[in-house]
């Protein structure tokens, strides 16, 4: 929050022009420039959310200029493929290693894509639809693969949130599920969305933590070569500030890499977990659409879930 930020109006398809040439040279290099501005007005304000990193003060941009930057070889041989789909140049970069965040800024700042479709991308649609692209392909890969054999529970903690990854023995279906508990005062907000085997057409609900989340699991999945159905529980706790869906995609992430809890049937599983979040895990089947299915194929009573432990 104390990084000041330059702003500048200009259109989506004014890639040729000095200042679209230095977001190039910033998204592309291969380390951090140094960087000189010269603002209009004195930086100020700032702003968190879950769609977006946090951003400290901003002011319009007179002057800017940065030092010479050194493309990293990956993504200038992406640049200067012009006949390359943006889908294939972000799956292409992802394969070899290229962080997520190299490859969203490079879809952000133009530089990606064939040429007559190249444009600078807000930030939030450049990151959803990397998610996007990867999760589509990994998906693709995952249907093919066998199906778990139990119910798995991954698990991890940070920055006042818990992340719970349950893993079913059905083909691929998605729900995310997060829980927002006494972040700015004393309120219990509780949001989810859910994609059935054929996937999901329209825009998420719940915006860019689903397509993150989803792409994060599916990644996990094709690594292991299983399929299974995944819920996912998170619970954003008192302490915690936004800090964009780079967050949620690295800790469920985290959460994958740790070593499952197995039970037999989902009912031992949610009362596990009845034992790991503050909010009763019943809040959470009420919000859920595949909770109530699959718990309603076992008869399992929804008063099973209503106690807590704190």
């Amino acid at each position: 929050m104390n990084l000041v930020r330059g702003k500048h109006l200009m259109h989506v398809r004014e890639l040729s022009s000095r200042f679209a040439e230095q977001l190039r040279d910033i998204a592309l290099s291969s380390s951090s420039l140094e960087s000189e501005a010269v603002f209009s007005t004195a930086p100020k304000g700032g702003s968190a959310g879950e769609e977006h990193t946090p951003f400290g003060p901003s002011a319009c941009l007179d002057w800017f200029e940065t030092g010479s930057a050194r493309w990293d070889n990956g993504l200038e041989k992406a640049y200067y493929d012009t006949d390359l789909p943006a889908t294939d140049a972000i799956l292409h970069l992802h394969a070899g290693g290229c962080p997520f965040s190299t490859v969203q800024k490079a879809l952000s700042a133009g530089a990606l894509g064939r040429k007559k479709d190249r444009r600078l991308v807000p930030t939030r649609w450049a990151i959803t639809a990397c998610d996007t692209a990867l999760a589509n392909s990994l998906l693709s890969r995952v249907r093919h693969c066998g199906i778990v054999d139990s119910y798995r529970v991954h698990e991890f903690s940070s920055l006042h949130n818990h992340y719970a990854v349950i893993l079913m023995p059905v083909p691929w279906e998605f729900e995310w599920i997060e829980a927002f508990l006494h972040v700015s005062g004393t309120e219990e907000l509780v949001f989810s969305d859910h994609e059935g085997n054929k996937g999901k057409k329209a825009y998420s609900c719940v915006g860019g933590c689903y397509y993150s989340s989803k792409m994060a699991v599916l990644e996990s999945l094709c690594r292991e070569g299983k399929q299974a159905g995944a819920i996912i529980l998170r619970e954003a706790r008192k302490g915690y500030i936004p800090m964009g869906v780079f967050n949620v995609r690295e800790n469920v992430r985290h959460a994958m890499l740790q070593p499952p809890t197995v039970f037999e049937d989902l009912s031992s599983s949610l009362a596990h977990l009845s034992q790991r979040f503050h909010l009763p895990v019943s809040r959470f089947i009420r919000e859920s659409t595949l909770f109530a299915l699959s718990l309603r194929q076992k008869q399992t009573r929804l008063s099973d879930f209503s106690w807590n432990v704190h």
